[in-house]
């Protein structure tokens, strides 16, 4: 029989609750041996960054906060430069005329003014196209439908849409994309008509209610 005390064992991780005080302490500083940290681990690299974002988090928001106008869509102007001056483009109304003529008219009327046959009037030499600007203004402002002649053709397949600011309109072209795209019509293909100025299209559409597509007959009634 052994007399070897059976709560003896070399493991030390049994001894632990028997370790004194100086063992704990050399245990520690053997676990944590190396260069102390002086400097409780502050840095000055990190420093400076956070103090530089701050400054830029700070920037930004007082900028946003300034000129953002509440992020309103009313209050944005591209053209504005910044001495708070607003510079207003010159555009062609030949070549804006042209493109608005491109993105709409030309579906019916064709690249070439011609139309198509007792389908879609040609506005080439058209006495409706070269004629009074007032009926060819509210034609393109509120429409056109029934029967119309041109050139000595009657056209009555399908009626021209309203492509005005006004409330049956599915385009609503302000009064510059009317008088341009007008003044295209009329000087091209032959065409030899005085321009629309948009002051004159915003003028009828002003005097003029709502109202639906023209006829021919209200059309020949206007001087």
């Amino acid at each position: 029989m052994s007399d070897q005390n059976p709560l003896h064992n070399d493991d030390p991780r049994l001894e632990q609750a028997a370790a004194t005080d100086e063992s704990l302490i050399r245990a520690h500083d053997k676990a944590s041996a190396g260069a102390p940290d002086l400097h409780a681990a502050y840095r000055l690299l990190p420093l400076a960054l956070l103090f530089i974002f701050s400054g830029l988090i700070f920037y930004g928001g007082t900028y946003l906060n300034r000129y953002s106008a509440h992020f309103s869509g009313e209050v944005f102007d591209e053209r504005q430069l910044p001495g708070g001056e607003v510079q207003v483009a010159q555009v062609d109304p030949i070549a804006l005329g042209k493109r608005q003529y491109t993105l709409a008219c030309v579906t019916c009327h064709m690249p070439n003014g011609q139309g198509l046959p007792t389908v879609y009037p040609s506005l080439v030499d058209s006495e409706w196209v070269n004629g009074s600007e007032e009926r060819l203004i509210r034609i393109v402002l509120h429409g056109l439908k029934g029967p119309v002649t041109v050139k000595g053709e009657t056209f009555n397949a399908a009626a021209m849409p309203a492509f005005g600011q006004v409330p049956t309109s599915g385009y609503n072209w302000s009064d510059e994309r009317i008088a341009a795209v007008l003044t295209y019509i009329r000087q091209e293909w032959g065409n030899e008509a005085a321009p629309i100025e948009t002051a004159t299209v915003a003028a009828i559409r002003s005097q003029i209610p709502a109202r639906t597509e023209w006829s021919e007959a209200e059309l020949l009634a206007i001087p």
